[in-house]
């Protein structure tokens, strides 16, 4: 019998902790009393049990249960239900990380690519990459493809569609997908370098097959989404059926106060096949602190069963003069995601992004 292994802050007087930890046990197994339970099998396979429980503040201790692996139906929605579905209602209870058996771990399967991927595909063996976006929303197919261009003309390794850029009448999927890929293809030639683009996919689970598959068509090698936005169900469905995609996964929607950004987007999203994972920055316009950041880079790259390394992508408001100081953090398995900064140059766009690259040690 397989077991997971989910790790809890709960608010409790200590008078009351081993209580409430077993209630927390029942809801997220058979929600309901154990002495209601009367099939043996059931309580022996199935409840959930506590293992363990200590003191984390001056408030909440750490607990831990064991959840069978059985009633996840090796579904990551039926997956994430068990892990915090009821529980997520009590505002004293934070997922705080969680421990699978290998057999969940082959299950799922992780990146395709991971960081050794994405090093080949856009040839560069040891230093950061780079990393921006199309901005602003509201710019037309060609104003988007011009500016892919010149971000690949300056070297920047992979661009990527703003999230907030989806399928609007102003910039249709089909249109704007060929176009930037165009723009892409151009840039690469020119330089003689890799340039890849990653268009944003969103939408109805058909929808986003749909445009995955027109894509595929242009030649398109990565793609960005945001897997609380679309369900962390169709993401886990999308990169089983289009396995030759680089995946990025936006952070939208996942800001979940009671669930552990380094759990959620440094070990989940890289679990359900992340390549990459986008996340707020220290120092940044909506930050983790640098401890939250150092965690969640840790959990994305840190050696896990079979399941190889995400590349950790901090964002959110970065400027090209911290680019030394985040390699200083993050040492050189990193993408440094820079786009307003980038933008902001007007006129001298071209000569920001070429700053950029060069701060990363690459160049054309």
């Amino acid at each position: 019998m397989a077991w997971i292994s989910a790790t809890y802050l709960l608010a409790a007087r200590e008078d009351e902790v081993q209580k409430r930890a077993e209630s927390l046990a029942l809801e997220q197994s058979v929600e309901m009393p154990l002495e209601a339970v009367r099939d043996p099998k059931i309580r022996d396979t199935i409840v959930a049990r506590v293992a363990g429980i200590e003191p984390f503040d001056a408030h909440r201790f750490r607990v831990t249960l064991q959840l069978a692996t059985a009633t996840t139906g090796e579904d990551v929605t039926q997956l994430t239900n068990m892990l915090f579905g009821n529980c997520s209602l009590q505002d004293d209870v934070e997922l705080d990380g969680v421990e699978f058996p290998a057999s969940l771990l082959e299950r799922f399967g992780g990146p395709r690519y991971g960081i050794a991927g994405l090093r080949e595909l856009v040839g560069a063996a040891k230093r950061p990459l780079t990393c921006t976006a199309l901005k602003p929303q509201g710019s037309s197919p060609e104003t988007l493809a011009a500016l892919c261009e010149t971000f690949g003309n300056a070297g920047i390794d992979v661009i990527k569609d703003d999230h907030g850029i989806a399928d609007q009448s102003y910039a249709p999927f089909a249109q704007r997908a060929r176009a930037c890929q165009a723009a892409a293809e151009r840039a690469s030639a020119a330089t003689g370098k890799p340039v890849i683009y990653a268009p944003s996919l969103v939408g109805s689970p058909r929808k986003i097959f749909e445009n995955a598959r027109l894509a595929r068509e242009c030649g398109i090698r990565a793609v960005l989404l945001a897997p609380m936005l679309v369900g962390l169900g169709t993401f886990a469905e999308f990169v089983a059926e289009f396995g030759e995609f680089v995946v990025l996964a936006h952070p939208a929607l996942g800001g979940a106060s009671r669930i552990s950004p380094a759990w959620l987007f440094g070990k989940f999203f890289r679990l359900l096949g992340a390549d990459a994972t986008i996340y707020p920055n220290y120092g940044g316009r909506f930050a983790y602190s640098p401890d939250v950041c150092r965690a969640l880079a840790g959990a994305a790259r840190e050696p896990w069963g079979s399941i190889r390394p995400a590349m950790p992508v901090p964002a959110g408001g970065m400027s090209v003069e911290r680019v030394p100081e985040m390699i200083e953090f993050y040492g050189q398995d990193v993408m440094l995601l820079i786009g307003g900064s980038l933008l902001s140059a007007g006129d001298h766009l071209a000569e920001r992004s070429r700053s950029f690259v060069r701060a990363v040690g690459g160049g054309v």
